[in-house]
């Protein structure tokens, strides 16, 4: 659904409707400030302010084009939780110390949420937005509420240490939650959260409403299950241009060094979730279609109880984009896979739709991760092309060439006994 930039006064926020930009250059085309009363037409942080004198936020805007790589803001469309990046993205700064004041306004949001002294009752509304297809286009994401009652209170608000140009520097990293909102947000609702924001709850949707009354326990997200379907090879080779350039890197580092690209993957595959451990490459030349093997762990947050360590078998694959994993190089790996073992695939390419169908139609335990997936978890742990060859060194000095080379030196001198 759309809206033309001519119809944005006055309209309501449905989700996933873009809300056109105008035609003519600079901010005379900018969406937000027609769409939202008395909102601003530019940054991530937009607080629109009541005016009854209380200096109070009404109601804030994250807009994000989720395309910045050091900070990957990001919607799980599944869960309905949405990680923002705070407003102190450079160095010079302290954490709170923003033009904007957007991490100071999370502090606050996040205090009120944690808090038990009624104070919840003065946590603006956020509309979330993103960056459309082109121009000024914009997407509405959804009404969210800070925090996750999945996530603790510990860990819904962190602030961390990033270091850029050899400057250290702090920021925030929050999430919040879209909710599940059965009708449009009304414009009405809004202006009264401005003007009349005593009296605004009755315009507030049922969601809102129960999320002020409960608290973090109150929050129902916005849930949409992904429809089981074979991914096309756009869909598994789609990046960003900072993305698509790393991964022309790995597979120039890797095309000489397979092997090597197996250390690449395995350290891909940790990256991603850090549940994945004690993976062990596997003899570099007759590995039966497992490249790795290692564990996935489950539990074990305590001292009694030992976690649960369940078999994973790993396969590498440093593909071209338009070199394909076959049904070939899947048979192989489901082949191998043990009673109670799962596999993973990792390729800079894609899979091919016959060898994905079997997958999916047979329900073989394989997680697939295709070069889409590769750009994400590099974008998400600051890997660009600028410092790519840094990690590469890394992983040549620990485990890749040399471990190659050391591993078939051996089994060629015991074949040799």
């Amino acid at each position: 659904m759309e809206v033309s930039f001519e119809g944005l006064q006055g309209a309501d926020l449905v989700v996933d409707t873009v809300y056109k930009g105008g035609k003519i250059s600079g901010k005379g085309s900018e969406v937000l400030s027609k769409l939202l009363p008395n909102c601003s037409n530019s940054g991530g942080f937009r607080k629109v302010m009541r005016k009854d004198g209380s200096g109070m936020p009404a109601y804030v805007v994250l807009y994000s084009s989720m395309q910045e790589l050091a900070w990957p803001d990001y919607l799980d469309e599944e869960t309905g939780i949405f990680r923002y990046y705070g407003d102190n993205r450079t160095p010079g700064r302290t954490i709170l110390d923003t033009p904007r004041k957007g991490n100071q306004l999370l502090e606050f949001v996040f205090a009120c949420l944690n808090s038990r002294d009624g104070s919840i009752k003065n946590i603006p509304p956020f509309l979330i937005f993103k960056k459309g297809g082109s121009g000024w286009d914009v997407q509405f994401l959804g009404l969210a509420a800070p925090g996750n009652p999945k996530i603790s209170p510990d860990k819904d608000l962190v602030a961390f240490w990033r270091t850029m140009d050899d400057k250290r520097f702090q920021n925030y990293e929050a999430y919040f939650t879209v909710l599940e909102t059965e009708k449009p947000i009304s414009r009405k609702w809004l202006e009264a959260l401005i003007y009349n924001h005593d009296d605004s709850l009755q315009y507030a949707p049922d969601v809102w409403k129960k999320f002020i009354s409960e608290g973090r326990n109150g929050i129902v997200p916005l849930i949409a299950k992904k429809l089981p379907k074979i991914p096309t090879k756009y869909d598994q080779l789609q990046s960003d241009v900072e993305g698509t350039k790393c991964l022309s890197m790995i597979r120039d580092h890797y095309q000489d060094n397979p092997y090597g690209f197996e250390n690449c993957a395995k350290n891909i595959l940790e990256k991603m979730d850090e549940r994945f451990q004690d993976f062990s490459l596997t003899r570099p030349w007759r590995d039966g279609g497992r490249d790795a093997l290692g564990y996935y762990v489950i539990g074990g947050q305590s001292k009694a109880n030992y976690p649960l360590r369940i078999d994973c078998a790993m396969e590498a694959k440093c593909y071209s984009e338009n070199h394909s994993v076959g049904v070939r190089e899947m048979s192989r790996l489901i082949s191998r896979i043990r009673y109670r073992q799962f596999g993973v695939l990792i390729t800079t390419s894609y899979v091919h739709d016959q060898a994905y169908k079997e997958v999916m139609e047979d329900g073989h335990p394989i997680l697939i991760m295709s070069a889409t997936d590769i750009a994400s978890v590099l974008r998400k742990n600051a890997i660009i092309s600028s410092n790519i060859e840094d990690w590469f060194t890394i992983l040549d000095n620990t485990d890749g060439r040399g471990f190659a080379d050391r591993m078939k030196a051996y089994y060629d001198k015991i074949e040799t006994i």
